[in-house]
């Protein structure tokens, strides 16, 4: 019993013994794992730590995000949404129809009418090379123009954003309507809507009309106009171009990925048009055309009487109380609507070439030797300085001989006063006045170029027309600087009665003949009478231009009056005696061409007791004043007082 309880006692102690044994090697175990490790994390800790780190950029990402979402929509909103737009919102010219052109009653003598043209936006073209030659193929195929002329307008109408490049214009209704059918999906091409000029066909209304013509270079670097534009090249369509032209106006467009238009917006940036002024003249239409029609007459005689073709001519007819010019014809004239679209080689070709001119306006640009009708400033002068007088009277021989040179009259005129002298038109009696004869002593030279430039020779006349002419006032130092001659008595003589070398313009004698109708008020003559926007507000009320006045005597003008009416009563005018008014005016025969030929003139004004018109007729080389220039001056007179 003893052995079995040792035993046991003994068992257990061994197995207590490894129990601590083991537990020492599990120690020892793990305390060297323990130093092998020491710095590192445990597998657990390490998961926890990447799921944290990855959570925290997904946060930090998420804020990112937010923050940019809020600023692009929130902060920058405004300016990106424009941006946006600006992929599919374009900017297109409206352009603003051009003021009219009326007469004195309102009726129309230049207006607007519709036109069309092929055109395209070069921003709304492809941007890729291959894609935009194909766009300008399948153009060149349903417009008929070659590539290389599809590429010449693209190159040089490239300059603003909104206007549009003009493929080809003056389309018919039919064709442009055909051409926007097979237009359609092709991007940035349209058929273009806009407006070109008609001209009332009168004789003589394209000199004082004129035309429009496309911008030029010079006229886009003034700024203010597209390539697109006409504006004004003569005439007052030039003149009043700041009136008549208006305002383009701008419309948003919204186009789809292909340059197709979806819609017109209205929004910020659109403006509406505003279209030019209309301008109302002195001018009558009928007036006009009786004028060009009895002028036609009187040059159809004179080419009876000369044999010559007799085609040039002038006809004016002004207000004497207001400066306003109520009829201007210049003949032979040309048709301005051919200038409403491109004038063709051809066209062009005939007008510059055509040996009569019918493109100058001998109006304003045609200078001549005046004849006898400057004999009325010629009498003005010599009673203003006393050269002469109302009772200045003698027998004037039917030429003056100096040494041995011959200054002839027409006739043989007898005992002559001033006023009988312009009736008869008597030359040596103004020779007297301008470089003496027997007791009165000439004006000279210089004198009578002061009496010039005091009715406005040598100066435009100011009418409200481009490309007008001074004309010619011939002295001594002229004669010297030109001719490399000095000037002589003769020279002085021929002057006198309007030869020589003194040139004058009929506008220039219109206005003359004015000042000693209206008892000597210098008046500026106008074409332009108001301008009427397009509401019906008067911008512009034209009133008399008065350069001087009271620049004569009142004696003086009324001894040159009486002489004119003279000249109708019983002088070299006694055709127009019969008219139902009281006419006076002065005959004019300006010899040229080496003397071989003459230009018929006649200078007039209406009802002599109280003047309302002044007539001016000039023929070129049509014979005497008045055998062709009175009688024209006489049908005009009649049909407007009549009238």
């Amino acid at each position: 019993m003893v052995d079995i309880l040792g035993n046991y006692s003994k068992l257990r102690g061994d197995k207590r013994k490894r129990r601590v044994a083991r537990r020492q090697e599990i120690d020892f175990s793990y305390s060297q794992v323990a130093l092998k490790t020491r710095g590192k994390i445990e597998p657990k800790q390490k998961l926890f730590s990447s799921l944290f780190s990855l959570k925290a950029v997904i946060v930090l990402l998420f804020c990112l995000l937010i923050f940019k979402i809020f600023s692009l929509q929130v902060v920058k909103g405004e300016v990106n949404q424009n941006l946006a737009e600006g992929n599919r919102i374009r900017p297109r010219l409206v352009e603003a129809s051009r003021g009219l052109i009326l007469d004195k009653n309102g009726e129309w003598l230049a207006k607007n009418k519709p036109d069309f043209a092929l055109a395209l936006f070069p921003s709304d073209l492809p941007k890729d090379k291959l894609e935009r030659e194909k766009i300008f193929q399948r153009i060149s195929d349903i417009s008929g123009l070659t590539l290389a002329e599809i590429n010449a307008q693209i190159q040089k109408n490239t300059l603003s954003s909104v206007d549009a490049v003009i493929i080809k214009d003056n389309l018919e209704p039919e064709e442009a309507l055909l051409l926007e059918e097979r237009t359609m999906g092709i991007p940035g091409v349209f058929v273009n809507k806009k407006f070109k000029r008609e001209y009332l066909t009168l004789p003589g209304l394209s000199h004082i009309l004129g035309y429009t013509g496309m911008v030029s270079k010079e006229d886009l670097e003034k700024g203010g106009y597209y390539m697109t534009d006409w504006i004004g090249k003569t005439g007052l369509e030039y003149q009043y171009e700041n009136y008549l032209k208006g305002i383009h106006g701008i419309e948003q467009i919204e186009v789809d990925s292909k340059g197709n238009v979806v819609r017109v917006l209205v929004k910020e940036g659109s403006k509406d048009p505003i279209a030019g002024d209309d301008i109302m003249l002195y001018l009558d239409k009928d007036l006009q055309e009786k004028s060009a029609q009895f002028l036609k007459e009187g040059m159809a005689k004179a080419s009876q009487n000369t044999g010559e073709d007799i085609n040039a001519g002038v006809a004016i007819v002004m207000d004497v109380k207001t400066g306003g010019i109520l009829s201007m014809v210049s003949l032979p004239d040309f048709d301005n609507n051919l200038f409403t679209k491109k004038i063709s080689e051809v066209d062009y070709k005939k007008l510059t070439e055509d040996k009569s001119f019918p493109m100058f306006n001998r109006a304003i640009k045609g200078v001549y030797p005046p004849g006898s009708i400057i004999k009325i400033v010629m009498a003005s002068a010599g009673l203003t300085e006393g050269n002469i007088t109302l009772n200045t009277s003698f027998d004037t021989p039917e030429a003056i001989m100096i040494g041995d040179y011959r200054f002839p009259d027409w006739k043989d005129h007898g005992v002559t006063d001033v006023k009988r002298a312009i009736a008869e038109s008597n030359n040596v009696f103004f020779y007297s006045i301008g470089g003496g004869y027997e007791n009165i002593q000439g004006l000279g030279i210089d004198k009578i170029k002061q009496y010039w430039q005091l009715f406005g020779l040598g100066n435009k006349s100011n009418i409200d027309l481009p490309g007008e002419a001074t004309g010619l006032l011939p002295d001594p130092a002229w004669k010297e600087e030109t001719k490399k001659e000095p000037w002589y008595l003769g020279d002085t003589y021929h002057v006198s009665i309007g030869q020589g070398d003194l040139l004058v313009t009929p506008i220039q004698m219109a206005k003359i003949v004015s000042a000693f109708a209206n008892n000597g008020t210098l008046l500026s003559p106008q074409l332009l009478r108001k301008v009427v926007d397009q509401n019906g507000k008067t911008v512009f009320d034209g009133k008399p231009k008065v350069e001087k006045t009271a620049f004569l005597p009142d004696w003086v003008i009324k001894t040159v009056r009486d002489g004119m009416r003279l000249t109708v009563t019983d002088g070299s005018a006694r055709s127009l005696n019969d008219l139902p008014v009281a006419v006076a005016g002065k005959t004019g025969t300006a010899q040229f061409f080496n003397n071989q030929k003459t230009h018929a003139w006649f200078v007039s004004f209406a009802p002599f007791d109280d003047p309302q018109i002044a007539v001016v007729v000039l023929v070129e080389g049509g014979g005497g004043g008045n055998d062709i220039a009175a009688p024209i001056a006489k049908e005009i007179l009649k049909y407007y007082f009549q009238k």
